[in-house]
């Protein structure tokens, strides 16, 4: 379930998702990039991140921050899980704590060295109510954030990222500083702080999704090859290279070998030994 956060909170904060899963089984999750940083809240049983040859078994924090991935990370389930995702804006992260992005990037961090210790009150809070009064709690949560925080300018990236979202990620970095008016050094520098990412591989990301948008919604007839050109890929060679750099398999094997459960978030099967 997908719930969009209170209306002042939109600029910081894209999505809440609410993901649960009865299954006990081990099961294999794969975490990409969005574009997005986000926050995961486990309310029932830890995550774990590693399970060695000889079954060993290295569990993620309760809740955690992770940042924008150039690749991707798997993780597993063995027990019947209950998430919450705090999904950011790209720049969403840097306006509320005003540090760089990149000091999170392709990093997972317990939440308690992120924000204060009030997130520990909420993580027991979240995992006693229902899902409308965790929205409320979340609400409440990162309003809590914004009031003691003075307000950045944001004309830069947000002008940008509006560029960079109409057009799905298919432009020239010429194509952005015609547009912005600023350096290429300028704005990398700007991406890097404020999103973790250089304007170029954010906009490859952004590609990315707009064509698993069109995978999504393809009719029978649509064959790969048309998706893969008007997603902004010169060809299928191109598509398939970048889509396994960004998620570890092919454009098949997600479609048929793979269960989405968020935009930057598959189960991939079988899951059988490690």
């Amino acid at each position: 379930m997908q719930v969009s956060p209170s209306k002042e909170l939109t600029s910081y904060i894209k999505h809440y998702l609410f993901l649960d899963n009865k299954e006990t089984a081990i099961q294999k999750l794969r975490l990409f990039s969005d574009g997005n940083t986000g926050v995961v809240f486990s309310l029932k049983s830890k995550l774990i991140s590693e399970i060695s040859n000889d079954e060993v078994k290295k569990y993620l924090p309760t809740s955690f921050l992770y940042g924008q991935l150039h690749g991707f990370k798997d993780i597993y389930s063995e027990n019947e899980t209950s998430l919450i995702i705090v999904v950011f804006q790209p720049n969403g992260i840097y306006q509320l704590l005003g540090i760089p992005a990149t000091e999170f990037q392709d990093s997972i961090i317990p939440v308690e060295e992120v924000f204060d210790q009030k997130v520990a009150a909420l993580q027991e809070k979240l995992s006693q109510q229902n899902n409308q009064a965790r929205v409320e709690l979340l609400n409440l949560f990162f309003r809590s954030l914004i009031a003691a925080k003075s307000i950045s300018n944001q004309s830069i990236i947000n002008n940008s990222l509006d560029f960079i979202l109409t057009n799905k990620g298919d432009f020239s970095v010429k194509q952005l500083i015609e547009y912005t008016g600023y350096t290429e050094r300028h704005l990398e520098r700007k991406f890097k702080e404020c999103i973790g990412l250089n304007p170029k591989k954010f906009g490859n990301v952004i590609r990315l999704h707009h064509f698993l948008k069109l995978l999504k919604n393809r009719s029978d007839a649509t064959n790969l090859t048309a998706i893969c050109y008007d997603a902004g890929f010169s060809d299928q060679s191109h598509l398939i290279k970048d889509f396994r750099k960004h998620t570890g398999i092919s454009p098949r094997e997600y479609l048929f070998n793979s269960r989405k459960l968020a935009n930057n978030l598959i189960k991939t099967f079988p899951v059988s030994t490690f």
